[in-house]
């Protein structure tokens, strides 16, 4: 590993007053002074702190610049472009939808460096833990598991996102801070497959919302080894997992979840952690915070970056256009029930809504993100307003791992029933006829089903359909599935 790296990350501990940075709910914690982590880690309090800071980097939308992990994937996808202002309007956004970065101009300085200190946060908690006093078994086998959960969490982003990379598992001696290998993508998945086999047994089954929403259960840990393994193409591996986590389609699960019946209910930010939801990533409005938290912003500032340029009308606040949705998906969508939960129409309101108008900004197509939309409704009264929106992200839903044991069935060849029967479940959920479980048929589901949730640009490269999918936007075969290194870390 480069210098930059390693100055990044031990930069980030270091100093304890980071951890403030923490989003909502369990992760309100008002740490004091500035305690190095030499002589951290004494009790169960400075423990439960430390596991805190693991789990910040996950809703992290603005760190080295506005690189919003979901919105960047959106922009790399079909079901929307980067747009904004103009063509040079952050540029690493641009870089991606394009397919012209390079290592030196793209999104990924940030994702890599956020990963990376999330992955720092758990290797120091599991080398520390077995070291503090009279901590309660129980309580530091769930603080083991969590940090393992993460640790899994962090790595599966950075392979899909940068495939050979370096593998650490443990604090680094100085002399070695310069000279971490990549490894191939086989050794990292071992690891993360590892990590959550180990997780599973000592996560809990569930958490209570309003003091630890946003935590890792057995049911994330289950649901993302069973995407993990859908990754690989261990497909009954993949699909025995996920069946821990579904049980029987359109039921509730042995964890409580069950799909919602209103679809458009899921992305509400007064329903957070709702059935649907397996793991949720937390962000909050409650903080006031201004441009002066640079870095450490609570509130979900990708709301803001996707809302319409100069937007002036009923519903909607003006944001900064970002994110337009593709025509490709509007189409696709257009017939589907699920179209207005999708898709915000800014164009139409601003031509049929007397006094409402938008700026057309670089790759407008009239049509936005309306899931995660910026709304009258939600708009902070204190601290900015653009910096403090409340929307937490849904990394994993019931719907999802639906479609992804269904995947797994069909390409294992077993069990064609329950396949038709996952499929047609969330299909039914609005009101879709049922459909035969082909693969071609769960693909289209779920590009109607998650679209613009930061799932389409993977899905495309491990299907093998990005180079065909992706073709009008420059994608070019065995060159852009994966980011380059950051230039930082080469130098």
């Amino acid at each position: 590993m480069k210098k930059r790296y390693i100055t990044y990350t031990a930069a980030c501990l270091l100093g304890l007053q980071l951890f403030n940075s923490c989003t909502k709910d369990f992760l309100e914690v008002q740490p004091k002074g500035s305690t190095l982590e030499s002589n951290y880690y004494r009790n169960a309090t400075e423990l439960f702190n430390g596991i805190i800071a693991a789990y910040d980097p996950l809703g992290v939308e603005a760190a080295n610049s506005y690189t919003s992990r979901i919105a960047t994937l959106n922009s790399a996808s079909d079901d929307t472009y980067a747009g904004g202002g103009s063509s040079s309007d952050m540029a690493a956004w641009q870089a991606w939808n394009n397919f012209t970065v390079d290592a030196g101009i793209g999104p990924q300085e940030d994702l890599w460096d956020t990963r990376y200190t999330g992955v720092y946060r758990t290797n120091l908690i599991l080398s520390k833990i077995d070291g503090v006093p009279d901590l309660d078994a129980t309580l530091a086998a769930r603080y083991k598991a969590e940090a393992k959960f993460l640790r899994a969490f962090y790595y599966f982003d950075l392979v899909r996102l940068f495939g050979n990379i370096p593998l650490i598992t443990g604090p680094i001696a100085t002399s070695e801070l310069f000279n971490q290998e990549q490894v191939a993508p086989e050794a990292v998945y071992a690891q993360i497959e590892q990590d959550l086999n180990d997780a599973i047994p000592d996560l809990p089954n569930t958490v209570p919302v309003s003091t630890e929403g946003g935590r890792a259960t057995k049911g994330a840990a289950q649901a993302l080894l069973g995407k993990v393994y859908l990754y690989e193409q261990k497909w009954g591996q993949a699909a025995g997992m996920l069946a821990e986590v579904n049980g029987t389609p359109g039921s509730a699960n042995q964890y409580g979840n069950r799909l919602l019946a209103n679809f458009g209910d899921i992305f509400r930010p007064d329903n957070e952690y709702n059935s649907e939801s397996v793991f949720e990533i937390a962000h909050t409005a409650v903080a006031q915070q201004g441009w002066g938290s640079w870095g450490a912003f609570e509130g979900n500032v990708g709301v803001q970056m996707i809302g319409p340029r100069g937007y002036s009308g009923p519903t909607y606040v003006a944001g900064w256009g970002f994110n337009p949705l593709t025509l490709d998906l509007v189409n696709a969508i257009k017939d589907d029930p699920r179209y207005k939960y999708t898709v915000a129409n800014i164009d139409s309101i601003a031509k049929n809504t007397e006094g409402a108008s938008y700026e057309k900004g670089y790759q407008d197509t009239g049509y936005f993100i309306e899931k995660f939309a910026p709304k009258l409704e939600w708009r902070a009264t204190l601290g900015d307003p653009a910096l403090n929106f409340p929307h937490n992200l849904i990394e994993i839903r019931l719907a999802d791992t639906y479609l992804m044991e269904a995947e797994a069935l069909v390409q294992a060849g077993s069990d064609p029933t329950r396949a038709a029967a996952l499929l047609n479940a969330v299909r039914a959920r609005v009101g879709l006829d049922p459909v035969t479980a082909t693969l071609d048929n769960i693909y289209n589901e779920r590009r109607l089903e998650l679209a613009t949730e930061g799932h389409r640009f993977f899905d495309l490269v491990r299907t093998g359909q990005a180079a065909t999918k992706l073709a009008f936007k420059g994608f070019q075969a065995n060159k852009n599935e994966v980011l380059p290194i950051p230039l930082a870390e080469l130098n």
